[in-house]
């Protein structure tokens, strides 16, 4: 709404700062931000009196349960309040009548919900097991269906939804893969990063902190692509509109900061499925929107790590009966290595976790400053 001020500059001219996407960005990220510290201590009481508790189940994992069982109970469903402070913060700076602004809020909102559906079966059931992976890409498929639609619909994205485009190539590699092409391609990449990044949520900060630093280099990659000179410039694709995504970045990473304030370890809270299957799908649907789905796949290069290794592990004790990992997805194979090698050395093994999740942050920063530095190659 902030966004229209601008349209007064004539009567009050520093009025004008609202046209831009870089102040509107800033002012984004610091409001998520804001409303996430001030209002999560009073979310967190509130799960509290709710009984809202994270279920760790022996029977799921002996191993896992003696790391993890005394999280039993910390207050989870806390992605609401990440969905809460970036739906209010991009309707406030963003432009809220833009089309892939609110396709991308709404695809947040939708992910979330199949996840707040997840979590509170799990809850009432108070069991760790929520829906079923069947009925959570019959859900996702739904709306993938619906995103696509829309995309063809509009005048501004219809030459571009139906085009692939590859990391380092300038030009389509394919220029139309219809219709049903589309569909599937879409689904694929809506589908593999909400999963990929729920996989990696199972240490504390581990999947926020992770989408924190693809956020922001959607964030670049989203200002290039709206941009017709710099999109010229660098030869990427040009999406008319798509700027405005870079303000929901900033959103996004500002309530992703926010929440990790009150998640990094020891937590307090945890996202659950409604916070990590709605930052799986922020991030993949601006990939979307801006013709950069490929890049997903260095960008979020520790969410394809993680999904990855749970594919792996699947696959080989199907086949041979063995395990590659100790544990998958991969954060908890390494916990185990970590967890062992401070057992024998005579280390404190409560910084173990603290050492995997800053570990793959770095790893996480590695892999979006590579995604930005694809901008140069073509």
């Amino acid at each position: 709404m902030l966004y229209y001020l601008h349209e007064w500059m004539d009567v009050f001219s520093p009025l004008r700062i609202f046209r831009y996407i870089s102040f509107r960005t800033l002012g984004g990220a610091g409001t998520a931000f804001l409303i996430v510290l001030f209002s999560g201590p009073a979310m967190i009481r509130w799960l509290q009196r709710l009984k809202i508790g994270q279920q760790v189940r022996i029977e799921d994992s002996a191993d896992l349960y003696s790391m993890h069982g005394k999280k039993a109970g910390t207050p989870t469903m806390g992605g609401v309040l990440i969905l809460v402070a970036l739906t209010m913060s991009v309707l406030l700076w963003a432009d809220p009548l833009n089309g892939y602004v609110l396709l991308t809020l709404a695809t947040t909102l939708v992910m979330g919900g199949i996840g707040f559906v997840d979590d509170f079966l799990k809850i009432s059931k108070k069991h760790s097991k929520g829906l079923s992976a069947r009925g959570k890409f019959l859900m996702q498929l739904g709306w993938a269906l619906l995103v696509v639609a829309c995309l063809y619909a509009w005048p501004e994205s219809h030459e571009h939804v139906a085009k692939l485009m590859v990391p380092f190539y300038k030009e389509p590699v394919i220029r139309d893969l219809g219709f049903l092409g589309a569909l599937v391609f879409v689904t694929v990449v809506l589908t593999g990063a909400t999963n990929a990044v729920n996989l990696t949520d199972g240490l504390d900060g581990l999947a926020v902190g992770c989408s924190n630093a693809a956020a922001v280099a959607y964030l670049a990659l989203a200002y290039v692509a709206g941009n017709v000179i710099f999109s010229g410039y660098l030869q990427v694709p040009y999406v008319a509109g798509s700027g405005e995504l870079a303000v929901f970045c900033g959103c996004l990473f500002g309530a992703g900061l926010g929440f990790l304030w009150f998640n990094c370890h020891p937590a307090k809270v945890f996202m659950g499925d409604t916070g990590s299957l709605a930052l799986g799908g922020a991030i993949a649907m601006v990939a979307v929107c801006i013709k950069q789905e490929l890049l997903l796949v260095i960008v979020g290069g520790v969410f394809v790590m993680e999904a990855v290794s749970v594919i792996l592990q699947v696959l080989s004790f199907k086949l041979t009966g063995r395990r590659i990992f100790r544990c998958a997805p991969l954060h908890h194979h390494f916990e185990f290595r970590e967890k062992d090698r401070a057992e024998r050395e005579g280390r404190d093994l409560e910084v173990v976790e603290t050492m995997i999740t800053t570990r793959f942050w770095i790893l996480a920063i590695i892999f979006a400053l590579l995604g930005i530095a694809t901008l140069k190659i073509r």
